[in-house]
C-alpha cells in the first residue's frame, strides 16, 4: 500500500512538475517573442524615421536637376478692416455749409463734375463766379484741385451740390478788407455801365466805380458808355462785406501820378529859362501860364508888359500862347515874366523915311543960273 500511496505522489507530482513546466516553457516563450519582435519592430521604424531626412537630402538634387518654380507665396486674406476707410467715406453724409476739397473731373459750358472722395459733385455756372465774363472752359481744367462749399447734401440723383462762389467769398472779402488798408493799386476791366457810374468785377465781387471816380476830369452820363471795355487801373476806397459794398477809384492814383510827374517836371525848371507856355487862368492879380507836364507858373500883371496895366485881361486872354522867362523858383512856386523878355531885347534902330519925287532925267542938274534964281538982291 505504501508503495502504491508513494507511486500515486509521484505521478502526482510528476503531473505537477510538467505543467508547470509547460507553464513556464510558455511564459519564457512569449517573452522570448516580444524580445523578438522588439528588434524587427525598431527596423521597420527606422526606415519610416529615415524617410524625411532623405527627401531632405534629395531635394536639392532634384532642385538642381530641375530647377523647378518656387512656390507661390500666400496671399493675404483680405477682411472689412481693409475697407474700412472707403466704406465710411461712400456711406459719410455731408453737411450744408461745409467747406471740402476736390478735383475737377469734367467741365461744361453749364456746370462742372467733381469728385468728392467716393462721391460725385456737381457746380452750376451761376455758383462758379458773379462774373457775367466768366468762362468755365477757359478758366476750370479738368484736374484742378478746388474748394467749394456744399449747398445740398443730395440732388436726389446721389450728387453732392456745391459753390465755389459760396467758399471763395470770405477769402474774397479778407483780400479786399487788405486792398483797403495797403491802398495796393488793382487793374480791372469795366464791363457795364450802371446809374452814375461803371461797374467791374474784383477779387470774383461785383464792384462799382462812381463816375467822378474815373477821371481827373468830368466824365458826364453821355460818356460812361466809351469806358465799357477799358482797362484801368484803381484802388479799394471802400470794402464792407456786410453790405457787399465795395467801391474802387482810379481818380487817386491818377492824382498822385499828376503830382509825382509835376514834381520831376518842375525839377527841370530853371531860374532864366525861356519857354512857351498857355494861358489856363487869368485873376485880377496875374495869370497862370501851363508850362506842360502839369507845371504851372504865375505872369504877375506887374510882368506882362512894359505898359501899365490894370488888370492882364487887357492884354491877355485863355488860351492864348506867351512866351515868359522863369525869374524864380522857390518854395514849388515859379515866377515868370514877359516883361523881362522886352527889357533884354535890343535896341532897334529907327531909319527915318524921306518922301520924294525922282526928277527926270534930264531935269537933273544944277547950274549957277538956277541957284540964284529966284534970289532978290
Amino acid at each position: 500500500m505504501e508503495e502504491e500511496m508513494k507511486a500515486s505522489v509521484t505521478e502526482t507530482n510528476v503531473e505537477e512538475a510538467v505543467v508547470a513546466e509547460a507553464a513556464g516553457t510558455g511564459d519564457s516563450a512569449e517573452a522570448a517573442a516580444r524580445e523578438d519582435s522588439a528588434p524587427v519592430a525598431e527596423e521597420a521604424a527606422a526606415p519610416e524615421a529615415a524617410l524625411p531626412s532623405e527627401d531632405k537630402d534629395a531635394a536639392p538634387e532634384e532642385k538642381e536637376a530641375g530647377s523647378p518654380a518656387p512656390e507661390k507665396e500666400k496671399e493675404p486674406v483680405e477682411s472689412m478692416a481693409d475697407y474700412e476707410a472707403e466704406i465710411d467715406a461712400s456711406l459719410r453724409r455731408y453737411e450744408r455749409g461745409e467747406k471740402v476739397k476736390c478735383t475737377v473731373v469734367s467741365v461744361d459750358m453749364d456746370k462742372i463734375m467733381v469728385e468728392l472722395g467716393s462721391t460725385t459733385g456737381i457746380i452750376r455756372k451761376q455758383d462758379v463766379s458773379d462774373d457775367p465774363a466768366f468762362n468755365l472752359q477757359e478758366n476750370i481744367k479738368t484736374g484742378d484741385e478746388i474748394e467749394a462749399s456744399v449747398v445740398r447734401p443730395d440732388d436726389g440723383h446721389g450728387n453732392v451740390v456745391l459753390s465755389m462762389k459760396a467758399a471763395s467769398a470770405e477769402r474774397a472779402w479778407d483780400r479786399l478788407t487788405s486792398l483797403l488798408a495797403s491802398k495796393e493799386p488793382v487793374s480791372v476791366k469795366i464791363n457795364a455801365v450802371t446809374k452814375a457810374g461803371v461797374t467791374t468785377m474784383l477779387e470774383g465781387v461785383r464792384a462799382f466805380i462812381p463816375a467822378s471816380k474815373l477821371s481827373l476830369g468830368f466824365v458826364s452820363e453821355d460818356d460812361l458808355k466809351e469806358w465799357v471795355g477799358k482797362s484801368i487801373v484803381a484802388r479799394v476806397i471802400t470794402a464792407e462785406q456786410e453790405g457787399r459794398k465795395l467801391v474802387l477809384s482810379a481818380k487817386e492814383l491818377l492824382r498822385e501820378k499828376e503830382a509825382e510827374e509835376r514834381k520831376e517836371a518842375a525839377a527841370l525848371v530853371k531860374v532864366g529859362m525861356v519857354t512857351e507856355g498857355t494861358v489856363e487862368t487869368i485873376k485880377d492879380y496875374g495869370a497862370f501860364v501851363n508850362l506842360g507836364k502839369g507845371v504851372t507858373g504865375l505872369l504877375h500883371v506887374s510882368q506882362i508888359s512894359q505898359k501899365r496895366i490894370k488888370t492882364p485881361s487887357e492884354v491877355l486872354k485863355e488860351g492864348d500862347t506867351v512866351k515868359v522867362k522863369v525869374i524864380k523858383v522857390a518854395d514849388g512856386r515859379i515866377s515868370l515874366s514877359m516883361k523881362a523878355l522886352e527889357d533884354a531885347a535890343p535896341a532897334e534902330e529907327k531909319e527915318e523915311k524921306v518922301s520924294y519925287k525922282m526928277p527926270k532925267s534930264e531935269a537933273i542938274g544944277t547950274g549957277l543960273g538956277d541957284l540964284l534964281k529966284g534970289l532978290k538982291l
